[in-house]
């Protein structure tokens, strides 16, 4: 079985089949191999290798995340998913925490917001792969037609994996899907402190 990131069975316009690619990423990235067996009206097993850790182990930045808790924030953020679920909690997460959030589904309605509002936005926050396009091409359109404009880029791909598709430069702000609020939030404002 392959691991193909577009292979879905979602309706057009409802999300793509990016979990077995995400998990795949993921395990592969760690050192590990993951295998699947399915056989018709029995299931499918997945088995998940990964390489042994010796000695303790510490999670990089982990601690120093935990001590600084999310500050509240202020501007205004446009946030572009094309996954409702997602976009959704992003935004109540943004306007929780005091941002004044504009949203969209795809690049052409981020245009057409970015374009009506007459805002100054203080954030990007798009997804890397979108129907229609992509978000670093949106970054791009936005940029051009005003003052630089910081992004913050998100995807359920790994980060390693959208740079090999050179989706996204090296080094560029990016933020793992799922995430949950203190994470998006401290990576909202490193990314609006450049």
């Amino acid at each position: 079985m392959s691991f193909e990131p577009f292979c879905t069975t979602k309706e057009t316009g409802k999300g793509t089949g990016l979990g077995l690619a995400t998990v795949y990423g993921i395990v592969t990235q760690a050192g590990g191999y993951i295998s699947v067996y399915s056989e018709l009206g029995h299931g499918t097993t997945f088995k998940v290798y990964l390489p042994a850790a010796a000695g303790e182990v510490e999670v990089a930045g982990r601690r120093e995340e935990a001590e600084q808790p999310a500050s509240s924030g202020t501007g205004t953020v446009l946030v572009v998913e094309d996954e409702d679920a997602v976009r959704s909690l992003a935004v109540a997460i943004l306007e929780r925490a005091g941002y004044n959030v504009f949203s969209a589904r795809n690049s052409q309605e981020a245009e057409a917001a970015f374009q009506e509002s007459g805002r100054d936005f203080a954030l990007l926050l798009t997804d890397v792969i979108m129907p229609g396009g992509s978000g670093p091409d949106l970054h791009r359109r936005l940029s051009a037609s005003r003052s630089p404009l910081p992004v913050l880029y998100m995807s359920g791909y790994t980060g390693h994996v959208t740079v090999d598709q050179r989706r996204l430069e090296t080094g560029a702000p990016f933020l793992q899907k799922p995430f949950d609020a203190d994470v998006l939030l401290r990576a909202v404002r490193r990314a609006m402190n450049g």
